[in-house]
């Protein structure tokens, strides 16, 4: 190689060498030619990356798609909600788009449900198996678009790999009704993909196709609403496109600008998740705790513990459980300062190191996309939810990977003492996916382990209550169990305040006979409870614990008021007529007692059979026959009721 010395010595010759050069071979193809061949090599090796990743992870979760149907939420998002079980036509995308069942706007959830009932039926491996897709397709369009934009292939796979079998994210895949977190997470890495198109060489139809995909992932799950901000800090951090903040990328490079335009591109998308945000807010109006129900200070309180308690089971995830209960009232003074005095430090640490950009990055997207579900404006009874951290978990494993490596590198560790500790690390967590997915496999499962694992958790009881109640009824045809009655017991003792262990308390009470205890209850739900559909079921519930009283003038006021708001309602007109006949048997039972003729008695006996009440009917017969032996009509009605001889 020449020295510099020799450079400046030939300077004047080698002038018209590079001219000549450029007039004989004016387009050389060495320069051009051997990029693309890198270009094909590298693809071919991340798409054979990706297939691996995709393998690995569905041998861990092929398990989930021998799981059932759960009874939480599965119910009334598919296996109880006829507007999903008809399948896509018409119909069900005009209810999808108008419908604020479940508390939520989310259109694009109700069409994926609908289009796997019109596949699969009511098979639940059909339901899982596009769960579980769509969670593969998530862990590689990630892995993708870190390897595209960072140049860092192995410390992408790795973070994708830690999304992929985190067991955490165990819940938004194996809980059929949680389709909504893996379909938006698609739109949204989607939108990511479009966005890095798009900083490439800004235009309106690049951008449009960022709008659009967005609006999509918004129709799945609001969640995602926090885009913009998200956007934001990848133009610092991989894109690298605020100017005058950071230096250009040169893994992906793209053009900078000054921070208030990047601001300013934001404002469409920013429009999209005010839009959003409206209309969940509407559609979750009846969900929302007041004031008054959980003050302010205790939602503070618990939201602080939830950002803590999410990085504490993302590196020791244990005790995973399907609900939480709200913390605010029950952590000490204490806790709540040690969980500022920890999320502080980080903050500190991490602006202390800005210059690892995805340190600072990382933090924020956490922080940042929590806010939706963190808890502030609560909605639902749950403290926190492994769902929750489907998204913004991904900021913390790029600082763990990214932190890593770099800790490594410094330290001058051993290269292949790192790769076993990953692939360890790797291996525990399959295995503990592995283990959470079996979890799913019944109801009763389910919240027997949460349970296990949470302390006081009203929810568990009471759903471990009606998994027992359903076990009851298929194994014997029996509507009641006392084992299910203990768990009411305990979930109305923990939370007093929770309308529907009140109800399913009332219920077991019920079918045990007990109608005044069961009376007592439904009245308490009805003092909790603001929810429509919820009064609804109880004042019918109402109205049959009266009518089973005999008190048929409160029975048919309940039924009355249910039928102001559903004037339709087959089970309200089903008991209003057993209602009618009770009372018909009333009267007929009040004249055979004043005026006791054998004809008295068989117009009595006859009303009883059509009623259902053979025994009653074969004891009025008897009755018009002790007083007329000869009256064959009685004697034809005895006739044609069913044998008593019967175990």
């Amino acid at each position: 190689m020449p020295t510099k010395t020799t450079l400046k010595k030939s300077r004047t010759t080698a002038q018209p060498e590079l001219a000549l050069a450029r007039r004989t071979n004016p387009r050389p193809k060495a320069p051009t030619v051997l990029p693309v061949k890198r270009s094909l090599a590298s693809r071919k090796t991340n798409l054979l990356i990706c297939t691996l990743l995709v393998v690995a992870t569905f041998a861990i979760y092929y398990r989930a798609t021998r799981n059932p149907f759960v009874n939480y939420d599965d119910t009334g998002y598919v296996t109880e909600n006829p507007n999903v079980q008809q399948g896509l036509n018409f119909d069900t995308v005009r209810w999808a788009f108008k419908s604020t069942y479940a508390s939520n706007w989310h259109p694009l959830t109700w069409l994926s449900h609908a289009l796997d009932c019109q596949l699969y039926g009511l098979n639940p491996a059909g339901h899982h198996f596009t769960s579980v897709v769509l969670h593969l397709l998530n862990a590689a369009l990630l892995f993708l678009l870190l390897a595209q934009v960072t140049g860092a292939r192995w410390r992408s796979l790795a973070v994708a790999a830690l999304f992929a079998l985190h067991p955490i994210n165990v819940e938004s895949v194996a809980w059929i009704a949680e389709r909504k977190n893996v379909l938006s997470m698609f739109f949204l890495l989607l939108s990511l993909g479009a966005y890095g198109w798009y900083a490439r060489r800004p235009g309106i139809g690049r951008y449009l196709s960022v709008v659009v995909l967005f609006a999509l992932g918004l129709a799945a799950k609001p969640m995602i609403v926090t885009l913009p901000f998200a956007l934001l800090l990848i133009d610092v951090w991989p894109l690298r496109r605020a100017k005058a903040w950071v230096g250009p990328s040169q893994a992906f490079p793209v053009p900078q600008f000054a921070f208030w335009r990047l601001l300013l591109e934001k404002v469409p998308l920013l429009a999209l998740s005010a839009a959003s945000s409206i209309v969940t807010v509407i559609a979750q109006r009846s969900a929302i705790a007041t004031n008054q129900s959980l003050p302010f200070s205790l939602r503070l309180v618990n939201t602080l513990y939830a950002y803590t308690m999410y990085l504490g089971k993302t590196f020791w995830p244990l005790h995973l459980a399907s609900f939480y209960p709200h913390e605010g009232a029950r952590l000490a003074g204490w806790q709540g300062f040690l969980c500022i005095v920890f999320l502080a430090s980080i903050s500190v640490l991490t602006w202390k190191k800005r210059d690892h950009l995805y340190l600072p990055v990382g933090w924020l997207w956490y922080l940042g996309t929590l806010i939706p579900v963190i808890g502030l404006v609560q909605v639902g009874d749950q403290g926190m939810a492994d769902r929750y951290g489907y998204l913004p978990l991904i900021g913390i494993f790029v600082m763990v990977v990214w932190g890593s490596v770099e800790l490594a590198r410094r330290y001058q560790l051993n290269s292949r003492a790192g790769l076993s500790v990953a692939a360890l690390v790797i291996v525990v967590l399959s295995f503990l996916t592995w283990r959470q997915i079996g979890y799913w496999r019944s109801s009763y499962d389910l919240w027997s382990h949460a349970l296990d694992v949470t302390k006081d958790n009203y929810m568990a009881e009471d759903f471990v209550g009606s998994a027992l109640l359903l076990k009851a009824y298929e194994e014997n045809g029996q509507r009641y169990s006392d084992d299910a009655l203990a768990h009411f017991k305990n979930a109305v003792r923990i939370n007093p305040a929770d309308a529907i262990s009140h109800l399913n308390l009332g219920a077991d009470f019920h079918e045990h006979g007990q109608v005044q205890e069961a009376i007592q209850q439904y009245q308490m739900v009805l003092q909790l409870t603001p929810d429509p559909d919820l009064v609804k079921k109880t004042l019918i519930d109402l109205g049959a614990a009266y009518q089973q009283a005999g008190d048929y003038t409160k029975a048919q006021q309940y039924y009355r008021e249910v039928l102001k708001t559903d004037p339709h309602n087959r089970v309200v007109f089903t008991n209003l007529g057993k209602l009618g006949m009770q009372v018909r048997i009333q009267q007929l039972a009040a004249a055979a007692a004043t005026h006791p003729t054998p004809q008295a008695y068989l117009q009595l006996g006859q009303v009883q059979q059509i009623a259902g009440h053979p025994e009653d009917a074969r004891g009025s017969y008897q009755e018009a026959l002790r007083r007329d032996p000869s009256f064959t009509p009685a004697q034809a009605a005895m006739n044609s009721l069913p044998s008593s001889d019967h175990p």
